[in-house]
C-alpha cells in the first residue's frame, strides 16, 4: 500500500501546504477584522468575496491551465494567494479585504484543482478509494492545525499574515520539482439548473439552503465566538470542533442513508441542527464549554447534510452521470455560499451576534419544510436503485476535480471516454452539462 501512495506524497503535501494557509487564512480575517472594529456586515461580505471567487476559480481554472499549463498556472495561484494574504496585512480595510478575499478564493480553488487533477491521473483502479480517503485525511488535518495554530500568538501582529504567505509559497514547491507526466486536462462542470432540478428537486433545494448555512457559519463563526466573549483559543475551538465533528458524523449518517430514505435521514439531521440553532439563539451561550459542546453538535449536523443529498441526487441520475450531477449540485452549493455570508453578516449587524443562527435556522427550517412536501409527492428510491453513501470533504473546499477523484474507475472512464471523443471531433471539452 504505502509504496503505491510514495509517488503521491510530494502533491499531498502540497495539498497539504495549501490547506494549512487556507486554514490560517480563513480565521485571521475574521479575528482581526473584529479587533479592528469592522462591521459584521462587512465580515460577512469577506465570506461572500471568497464564494464568487471560489465559484469562478472552479469554472475558469480548466481555461487557464489548457492555455498555459498545470505547473504555470499552479505557481501563479499560489504566489497571487501569497500577496493576496500580505495585501490584507499592509491595507487593513474591508474594501480591500473584501476583494482580496474573492481573489484568494479564485486562487484557493485553483490550485486545489491542480492538485486533485495530478491525484487523478497516479491513482488506478486498486489505489483510487484509499488515495481518495487519505486526501481527505490530510486536507481535514491540515484546515484543523491551520486554525488551531492561531492559539500560538497574537491575532492583532504580522505573523499569522506572513506565515499562510510563507505556506501558500512552500505549496508550490512539490508541484514544481515533480517530474509526473501532465495529467488530463482539468475536470469542468456548467451549471444547468433545469437539468438538476428535474433529477432531484429536493437535492437542488437542499444544497441551497446547505450553502446558506454553512457558508455563514464558516464565515462568521469566529466573530459570534469574539462577540460572547471567547478567547482566542476558543475561538480557533469553536471553528475548528464542528469540521472535526462533521467529519465524524458522516459514517454514521452513511450507515442511516444507505439503509433508510435518504430524504427522511436528511430531515432527522436538519431537524437536530434547528434545535441547536434555537439553543444558540434563544439561551443566550456564554460558558465556553457549553459553546463549544453546541458547536459540535452543530456541524455534526450541517456538515453531514452534503453528501447525503449528494447521494440522493445520484440516486435519482442516469447511470455515469456522477461527476456531472455532483459537479453541478457544487456550484448551487457555491451560489449558497453567496448568500448566506452577506445574509447573516447585515444581521448579525442589526440585531446582533446571536442572528447568525437566525439566518442558519431560517435556511434549516426551509429546507425540512420542502423535504416533507417532496416526501408526500414523490416515492421513495427502492433499495436495489440507491447508490452507496460516499463521504466528502467540506463541500466548500471541493472542487469539480475533487469530485471526479471522488468517483469510482468506471465513473471516471466514461468521463475521460467523453473528452476523447469531442478531442477527435475537433471540439473544445466542456465536460459534463
Amino acid at each position: 500500500m504505502f509504496r503505491s501512495l510514495l509517488p503521491l506524497t510530494a502533491l499531498l503535501m502540497g495539498s497539504a501546504f495549501l490547506l494549512f494557509a487556507g486554514g490560517v487564512n480563513s480565521l485571521i480575517l475574521p479575528v482581526r477584522g473584529e479587533a479592528e472594529g469592522f462591521t459584521a456586515a462587512s465580515l460577512g461580505l469577506l465570506g461572500t468575496g471568497w464564494a464568487v471567487g471560489y465559484v469562478g476559480g472552479c469554472l475558469r481554472t480548466p481555461a487557464l491551465v489548457a492555455r498555459v499549463g498545470h505547473i504555470r498556472a499552479f505557481g501563479a495561484m499560489c504566489a497571487i494567494a501569497a500577496i493576496a494574504v500580505l495585501l490584507s496585512l499592509v491595507l487593513i480595510t474591508p474594501w480591500v479585504w473584501i476583494p482580496v478575499r474573492a481573489l484568494s478564493g479564485f486562487c484557493f480553488a485553483g490550485a486545489a484543482m491542480i492538485v486533485e487533477s495530478w491525484l487523478n491521473e497516479r491513482a488506478d483502479a486498486k489505489t483510487r478509494g484509499r488515495v481518495f480517503g487519505i486526501y481527505t485525511m490530510v486536507n481535514l488535518a491540515a484546515t484543523t492545525a491551520g486554525q488551531m495554530v492561531l492559539t500560538l500568538g497574537d491575532a492583532n501582529g504580522y505573523f499569522f499574515f506572513v506565515l499562510a504567505a510563507m505556506v501558500y509559497c512552500l505549496a508550490l514547491l512539490p508541484t514544481a520539482i515533480s517530474a509526473t507526466n501532465t495529467p488530463w486536462p482539468l475536470t469542468q462542470v456548467s451549471l444547468d439548473l433545469r437539468k438538476l432540478w428535474s433529477n432531484s428537486p429536493i437535492a437542488v433545494f437542499s444544497v441551497l439552503m446547505v450553502g446558506i448555512s454553512n457558508a455563514s457559519f464558516g464565515t462568521l463563526a469566529a466573530v459570534y465566538a469574539a462577540r460572547i466573549g471567547l478567547s482566542l483559543g476558543e475561538i480557533a475551538l469553536f471553528a475548528s470542533i464542528p469540521i472535526l465533528a462533521g467529519a465524524a458524523s458522516q459514517i454514521p449518517v452513511g450507515i442511516a442513508s444507505d439503509r433508510f430514505d435518504r430524504r427522511k435521514v436528511l430531515v432527522v439531521i436538519t431537524v437536530i441542527a434547528i434545535f441547536a440553532d434555537a439553543l444558540f439563539l434563544f439561551v443566550g451561550v456564554t460558558n465556553p464549554s457549553v459553546a463549544l459542546a453546541l458547536a459540535a453538535l452543530f456541524g455534526a449536523t450541517v456538515f453531514a447534510m452534503y453528501p447525503v443529498i449528494v447521494a440522493h441526487a445520484n440516486d435519482h441520475a442516469e447511470p455515469g452521470n456522477f461527476i456531472q450531477v455532483s459537479g453541478g449540485l457544487l456550484l448551487v452549493f457555491g451560489i449558497g455560499s453567496i448568500i448566506g455570508p452577506t445574509a447573516a453578516g447585515f444581521a448579525m449587524a442589526s440585531v446582533g451576534a446571536a442572528a447568525l443562527f437566525a439566518v442558519t435556522g431560517l435556511a434549516h427550517i426551509s429546507l425540512v419544510l420542502f423535504a416533507l412536501l417532496r416526501l408526500r409527492v414523490a416515492p421513495a428510491v427502492s433499495a436495489a436503485d440507491k447508490g452507496v453513501f460516499r463521504a466528502n470533504p467540506l463541500a466548500r473546499a471541493s472542487t469539480p476535480e475533487t469530485v471526479a477523484l471522488g468517483a469510482d474507475q468506471a465513473e471516471l472512464d466514461a468521463d475521460h471516454e467523453q473528452r476523447a471523443a469531442m478531442d477527435e471531433a475537433g471540439a473544445e471539452p466542456t465536460g459534463k452539462e
